[in-house]
């Protein structure tokens, strides 16, 4: 008998620098292009519901570098999608997650806040439960990095994933930072790795063709990011979430 698989949310990107929508290369903003083309933040995140989209990732890059915030923009989308919305960069305070959380925002994701003080990631959890409360884990080379991909946390991916999962955190997104918007394909050692703890594990960083989406569901991970590839017209959401849906 085949074994089933449960179903992998296939989970578009907007992210936002300066109110419009671009994406980065390996996390460099000097490596910034814009996809202005594919209309407004707002529009971006109307056009991936309008394909199926059950759940979008919007990443605030102007947070995350610290060089201010796209809040307005953010809560727009919310405003003008009826499928939940998950956020991060750049949410390095207790208040700015419980103001995201508070807006409407499904889920934040929290990597500095996370490494700097374990204790808010805590106090969300018993605010807001498990299931609103993404940590982030960027890696480099199987190290997690933080403050905008660009200082080392000095654990590993899996020693991270597993600290917080004693907390209570049941919900990780790995996120290859080598290979995040090259579309050379996900790093699966790494993802192997977490996946294994059987912590619920959604895969950013390199998805570049179809066949990535059924390798990453038999790993066991239970969403993927995807972003330059649609962006690049290398498929389309309906053709991933198809894919995933056949496997």
């Amino acid at each position: 008998m085949r074994e089933r698989r449960e179903n992998v949310d296939v989970i578009p990107a907007v992210d936002i620098m300066g109110g419009k929508v671009v994406r980065l290369l390996r996390g460099d903003p000097k490596l910034a292009k814009s996809y202005a083309h594919l209309g407004d933040p707002v529009a971006l995140a109307k056009k991936w519901e309008a394909e199926g989209a059950r759940i979008i990732h919007v990443i605030d890059l102007d947070a995350a570098l610290e060089l201010g915030n796209n809040m307005e923009t953010i809560r727009a989308i919310v405003e003008a999608v009826n499928v939940p919305v998950q956020v991060g960069g750049g949410i390095r305070s207790l208040s700015t997650a419980r103001s995201l959380l508070r807006s409407g925002v499904e889920r934040v994701l929290l990597g500095s806040l996370a490494f700097r003080d374990s204790s808010a990631v805590e106090t969300l959890l018993a605010e807001f439960g498990k299931n609103r409360i993404i940590i982030a884990l960027d890696n480099l080379n199987g190290m997690v990095m933080v403050r905008g991909w660009t200082v080392s946390a000095k654990m590993s991916v899996e020693q991270a994933a597993s600290a917080f999962s004693e907390l209570g955190v049941s919900l990780f997104l790995v996120t290859s930072v080598e290979r995040d918007g090259t579309l050379a394909g996900p790093d699966f050692e790494t993802l192997a790795k977490v996946c294994r703890l059987k912590v619920g594990v959604i895969a950013a960083g390199g998805i570049g063709s179809l066949d990535e989406f059924i390798a990453l569901k038999r790993l066991g991970v239970r969403g993927v990011v995807v972003g330059k590839a649609l962006y690049e017209g290398c498929f389309t959401l309906g053709e991933a979430l198809k894919t995933v849906a056949d496997d």
